[in-house]
């Protein structure tokens, strides 16, 4: 169980991503910083992703 979630960590990071874009996107409060903070997410779990899913194979 705990391998499935650390397995799946990238893929929560990249949603946690979209949910902060989604959220600054219908608040039309377009900083820099929440946009900095959903890129951060996107590009760090999908990188995380391919790391883990490696490491874990």
């Amino acid at each position: 169980m705990l391998k499935d979630l650390l397995r799946n960590s990238g893929l929560l990071l990249i949603l946690a991503g979209v949910i902060v874009l989604g959220i600054v996107v219908f608040t039309k409060v377009q900083t820099n910083a929440y946009l900095t903070l959903s890129l951060g997410l996107i590009i760090g779990g999908l990188l995380a992703h391919i790391v883990i899913s490696k490491m874990i194979d």
